[in-house]
């Protein structure tokens, strides 16, 4: 019924309790979830849950928050893309939120990561998993000049697509989103007693263009806030959708398991 989009189900808290995790999956109807990878190095712990588990998938790629890794070339998310379950490619993008004493000139390293990212996501035909915080801008224009602005037809030059996960954008984020035609997630965060402008725009999405996600181990939503999320509580990222939208969660559900079928088209496969 229920679809996580974005989890990190290799990460030790997690991992540790996954057999009780996917029952407690099972117990909530959460059918299927996509685990994130965020460095090479964690690649082949975040392959094997998808290898081992046929309601699990992974992608490949390197987080921009990520320093003192192993840098990614092109080649070598190709090579781990191909692999099977291998749908996406990502946790990619820009986050400038902790720049500390550094400037956003200084992060040059970050952005030719995300363009590493967005031309092997065009050359393998994977959809990008896009992380924007306090960069959406930059993020946005890269994504323009490295092609994702043009067509979505098959063949060379085609758009690799993708989404933007646990969106915490404004408005106008989600509309130039939406425009180059990629899906947004919605997280826990949707839940929370301070995320009124948020809720305006998950109402405000295409239902055929939602996600949602736990992003878990981080951002368990309400009435868990504070605690250990996992896959099992996206219903209730679910649950606030329907509400707001004034449609039955069922629908919710259902559209978004649909729309992560779309997107990632390699889980039928």
């Amino acid at each position: 019924m229920f679809t996580d989009s974005h989890c990190h189900l290799s990460f030790p808290d997690l991992q540790a309790q996954l057999p009780q995790i996917r029952q407690a999956m099972q117990d909530a109807q959460v059918d299927r979830a996509l685990c994130i990878c965020t460095t090479l190095e964690e690649f082949e712990t975040v392959h094997a849950l998808a290898t081992t588990y046929d309601n699990f998938w992974s992608t490949v790629g390197v987080h921009p928050d990520n320093e003192a890794v192993r840098e990614p070339s092109v080649e070598d998310l190709l090579q781990r893309a191909a692999l099977p379950k291998v749908v996406g490619i990502g946790e990619t993008g820009l986050d400038y939120y902790r720049l500390g004493e550094r400037s956003v000139g200084d992060m040059e390293w970050q952005r030719e990561r995300f363009r590493v990212h967005i031309r092997a996501a065009r050359q393998c035909q994977k959809p990008l998993v896009i992380h924007t915080r306090s960069a959406s801008a930059d993020t946005l224009a890269i994504l323009k000049e490295e092609g994702e602005g043009g067509s979505g037809e098959a063949g060379q030059g085609a758009r690799a697509g993708g989404v933007f996960h646990c969106f915490t954008e404004t408005r106008e984020v989600a509309r130039a989103a939406l425009d180059l035609g990629f899906y947004i997630s919605f997280s826990g965060i949707l839940t929370f007693k301070n995320a009124a402008d948020l809720r305006e725009i998950a109402a405000f999405v295409p239902l055929d263009r939602l996600l949602i996600e736990t992003d878990s181990p981080y951002l368990a939503p309400v009435p868990y806030r504070g605690k250990t999320n996992n896959p099992s509580y996206v219903p209730f990222v679910a649950q606030q959708i329907a509400q707001l939208r004034q449609q039955p969660v069922a629908l919710i559900a259902e559209a978004t398991s649909r729309n992560f079928e779309d997107l990632f088209r390699g889980v039928l496969a």
